[in-house]
């Protein structure tokens, strides 16, 4: 009640007093800063910041990669659209300001090819219109067949005999059909915190690398399923066949697609040394069947139709053209040149070769389009950096990583055997599958070779590191330290400015399968960075599906931004990078 009567008398004064007399009468506060809601204050003028500004707001990536994939297309390894990408984008980074761009030439690797035309239809008992691509290095045909459609189904060698003589001037479908799963699942996704974590804990990699052995009943099941795949191809070109048909991986029209099969020749048991495998891409390579991948759904209900006892035709038109005028492999390489240490060097870079079915935009035209805007941000700017900074665009990465090892040999070093007098980057053998399931490698058994040992180049000393991107469409989330626990630190701070474009994990595993194993090979920093991996394993990697439509604009901007700073962060600072403990040297 006291409290009632007081506010009562406040409230009169109040209302009795004049305006002024009540202004007079407030006390003064001392005024407040407006509260910031815009985060910490950045350095407009930070370099690093004009780079995140720049490659944002002002990107030119999609452009770059439209070019790229949509109007040079497919760019497989010698082939002619593959040149135009080198002379392309050779021509390109000269216009964006760089220095010294060239193509540098590699190999010899062997003949180009590419694809006049093609069409595939079932044509009896109906027509039946076909989601199908020939295989890389396939032979065509001079005019369109139409043959009888068989299905050979074999599990053994012997399973073979019941179709001898019955294969001559057929279209042949090899393998057994598959049964094809609903997706409950998406298709695309992106790392989340779970696999990021995993990526940050995961183990120090073994020392010596390479891939585990798997368990030795595994082993020799693959063993057995390559002979029975031989024995066929084998058979198929004994009997004449006149067109092999596999089945497609993946589904819903979308078809992964690489080379063409070479028949192995039939092992010497008294032979002392392995046959060395031919690649389909040889000059010298033996007679190949023409070779087409077809969609699993239409596949299937092939197979169906001939194990219920219809007769089936099928019309293909398959016009290719072989390329052996020139018969190496050509890097494109540019230049933003340093300034006190320009004898020094870091670089970046991606594959611009592709395969055939897709235009190749997110296996590796994504890469390239954003190690090119990288280049394009720094230069843009005017900034100057201490160490020369050099973008290498590399062919063959397909068939090996042929390219950048060739570069690597040349221009830095290379693993030889401890007794070899080979010259560095004489030869291209890789001792890699081509990936094409045929185990046609293009080097000898690895099981058999000597201790190795690195010959080191003068300029070895003079690179700081290379960083390349080849997962696809996928922002950057972090880098694979390769093991070297010495660059955490470094690699952690110049990560901080990109904390809010989802960039924060180190993770010291290994990855394979990309160009940055050529550097890490002979003892050089060369890092791959973490990407989302968005729909790169099941839909676009190596697929029909490879195309700009499955590319995610804001991902490329991000990822080229990034690179670019840790470029120039790896060009300004006054040591090279940390390096881990190097092979054996010489």
């Amino acid at each position: 009640m006291l409290l009632r009567r007081c506010s009562a008398v406040v409230l009169l004064f109040i209302f009795a007093a004049s305006p002024a007399t009540l202004l007079a009468q407030i006390p003064t506060v001392p005024s407040q800063p407006a509260p910031n809601t815009q985060g910490p204050q950045v350095d407009p003028n930070d370099p690093i910041q004009r780079i995140k500004k720049e490659g944002m707001e002002r990107s030119q990536v999609m452009q770059t990669l439209s070019y790229l994939s949509d109007v040079i297309g497919p760019r497989l390894t010698a082939s002619p659209n593959m040149k135009r990408a080198n002379e392309w984008t050779r021509d390109q980074l000269t216009k964006w300001g760089l220095q010294n761009a060239h193509l540098e030439a590699w190999g010899p690797f062997g003949r180009g090819w590419s694809l006049k035309r093609f069409s595939a239809q079932i044509v009896e008992p109906q027509g039946i219109p076909l989601i199908a691509y020939p295989k890389a290095w396939s032979p065509g045909f001079a005019a369109p067949i139409t043959a009888e459609v068989v299905y050979v189904e074999a599990t053994t060698e012997a399973d073979l005999e019941k179709y001898k003589g019955k294969l001559n001037g057929k279209i042949v479908l090899t393998a057994p059909t598959r049964e094809v799963s609903a997706h409950f699942d998406a298709l695309g996704k992106r790392l989340d915190e779970k696999g990021l974590l995993a990526l940050a804990d995961a183990p120090e990699p073994r020392v010596g690398g390479g891939r585990p052995g798997g368990n030795f009943q595994g082993n020799n099941a693959f063993r057995t399923a390559q002979q029975l795949a031989s024995a066929k191809l084998r058979f198929y070109q004994q009997e004449g066949a006149a067109l092999l048909v596999d089945p497609g991986r993946g589904d819903g029209g979308t078809i992964f697609v690489q080379s063409a099969q070479v028949a192995p020749p039939v092992a010497d048991p008294a032979a002392t040394t392995p046959v060395r495998p031919v690649s389909v891409y040889d000059k010298s390579a033996p007679k190949v069947t023409p070779q087409i991948v077809l969609a699993i759904e239409h596949y299937n209900r092939i197979a169906r139709m001939l194990q219920a006892g219809e007769a089936v035709k099928m019309n293909v038109d398959l016009s290719v053209a072989f390329h052996d005028t020139d018969l190496m492999g050509y890097n494109t390489v540019a230049e933003i040149p340093g300034t006190d240490l320009k004898d020094e060097v870091v670089m970046l870079g991606g594959h611009m070769d592709s395969w055939h079915s897709g235009t190749g935009a997110t296996d590796n035209g994504a890469g390239v389009s954003v190690a090119m805007e990288a280049v394009r941000i720094l230069q843009t700017l005017g900034l100057k950096p201490r160490r020369t900074i050099r973008i290498a665009l590399w062919s063959g990465e397909e068939q090996g990583l042929l390219g950048s090892r060739a570069y690597v040999a040349e221009h830095f070093g290379s693993m030889q055997a401890a007794t070899s007098n080979v010259p560095s980057g004489s030869g291209n053998g890789t001792g890699m599958g081509s990936g094409n399931g045929a185990g046609n490698g293009n080097g000898t058994a690895q099981a058999q070779a000597p201790s190795m040992v690195l010959v080191k180049k003068p300029d070895w000393e003079k690179l700081s590191g290379y960083f390349n991107l080849d997962n696809g469409t996928g922002k950057i989330r972090g880098v694979y330290l390769q093991g070297n626990e010495a660059i955490r630190p470094l690699f952690r701070q110049w990560l901080a400015p990109f904390r809010d474009l989802g960039a924060t994990t180190l993770s010291i595993s290994n990855t394979g399968g990309t160009d940055h194993l050529s550097f890490d090979g002979v003892g050089l920093p060369g890092f791959q960075f973490i990407q989302d991996e968005i729909e790169y394993d099941t839909r676009t990697h190596h697929s029909n599906q490879d195309t700009f439509d499955r590319i995610q604009a804001d991902d490329m901007k991000q990822a080229a931004t990034i690179m670019a700073a840790f470029i120039y962060n790896t060009a300004m600072r006054d040591e090279k990078l940390p390096r881990k403990a190097a092979p054996g040297l010489r």
